[in-house]
């Protein structure tokens, strides 16, 4: 990995096209937000050595957060345009000694670079002063009026969809956005209006720009191929005990009763963690939160789930479904369920229909029949990369 190629990961746009109040670079993608699918695909052959990424002024903190682990810069503040802010990471990279031979420009709203995109644009780099990704045309174009009528078919013939990352020689790109005195729609046509050659490589369809809703879907699609599915299960059984809080599945039921145990005793999270742990192979709930250490004394097991859902983003995992049976005579649960349902999917940030909650009885048999004390079960399936 060479410290003299550097890429600019541009996430400065609000994407209003999208139609979310959550900036789309940021929104969750296969358990992981967008910006970091897009870092990670720049990093993945080992050939960029430096990340920069460029944000939209007070987003700094946040896109810090996400990128944390990857050899990525301090964020810098972009601009009104995109332009604005390509420049504003140029110059970023201009003040360090030395400054990178290469730079790559990159959208945040492309996160799948497909293998081998990088390598072709930096062998592009020895004939030309930039390179771009680009996929001929193969639709037939039409010309539209005003009125929505057809007013020409336009020839497609040496026609490309231009891709990112798109490369250049770092001193060249900067002196053309120096030099810039109009907004261009991408970095190589300001090359282009300096008479800068500008070579075509091979782009490919997987390298989708989010700007609509179906495109996250898309992409989605695209990354649950790569995963395979990994199920654990989980079983945890508390004492009931007076003067203890009743809390279940993340939920404080109002009981005269409660459960006994070192945490908040939520015997359902308690069982789900272990599920989930088990799916990654990870252990169990005592390997990461010991009853023996003090600090974990009446915890919310919130903290619990959240590690665990921690875990599988780390693992560049998704959770696909989790279900938890509570097994009890009282209190009754029914009443509960929706609440206990979409607490969980908040901790484990994913949709509640991705989460089932259930309770049965054991027709009165055995300690849960005679009321002495809660169990759960639990299963998770979570979608790993191969």
């Amino acid at each position: 990995m060479s410290t003299q190629v550097a890429a600019l990961l541009t996430a400065a746009g609000r994407g209003s096209r999208f139609g979310s109040e959550t900036p789309k670079q940021y929104l969750p993608l296969a358990g992981r937000p967008v910006l970091r699918h897009a870092a990670e695909s720049l990093l993945a052959e080992g050939l960029v050595g430096l990340l920069q990424p460029v944000c939209a002024a007070g987003e700094e903190a946040r896109v810090a957060a996400m990128l944390e682990g990857l050899p990525a810069l301090a964020p810098v503040s972009g601009g009104a345009t995109r332009q604005a802010s390509v420049r504003a990471g140029l110059e970023a990279l201009a003040t360090r000694h030395p400054a990178p031979e290469v730079v790559l420009v990159h959208d945040a709203a492309r996160p799948l670079v497909p293998p081998g995109t990088v390598a072709r644009l930096l062998a592009a780099l020895e004939q030309a002063p930039g390179a771009i990704p680009a996929q001929p045309v193969a639709d037939t174009l039409k010309r539209g009026d005003p009125t929505g009528l057809v007013s020409e078919t336009v020839p497609r013939a040496g026609l490309y969809r231009a891709q990112t990352p798109q490369a250049f020689r770092f001193p060249v790109l900067l002196a053309a956005h120096r030099e810039a005195v109009a907004e261009a729609t991408d970095d190589a046509q300001l090359l282009e209006r300096m008479g800068q050659a500008v070579a075509l490589t091979d782009g490919a369809e997987t390298n989708i720009k989010i700007t609509f809703p179906e495109d996250l879907a898309r992409v989605e699609s695209l990354l649950l191929t790569r995963l395979l599915p990994r199920v654990g299960t989980g079983f945890d059984v508390h004492r009931v005990a007076v003067g203890r809080p009743m809390v279940l599945c993340g939920v404080t039921i109002p009981s005269d009763i409660g459960l006994e145990g070192h945490s908040d005793a939520d015997v359902g999270i308690h069982a789900l963690c272990d599920a989930i742990y088990g799916a990654l192979a990870e252990g169990d709930i005592g390997r990461w939160f010991p009853p023996s250490e003090a600090r974990w004394k009446g915890a919310d097991s919130a903290v619990f789930l959240r590690h665990a859902a921690e875990r599988i983003a780390a693992r560049g995992g998704v959770l696909a479904n989790a279900d938890v049976t509570l097994l009890c005579e009282r209190p009754r649960i029914g009443p509960y369920r929706e609440a206990m349902q979409a607490r969980l999917a908040e901790l484990l940030g994913v949709e509640p229909g991705r989460i089932g909650v259930k309770a049965t009885t054991t027709e009165r048999l055995g300690f849960t029949g005679r009321g002495e004390g809660i169990a759960a079960q639990a299963a998770a399936m979570v979608l790993l990369p191969a």
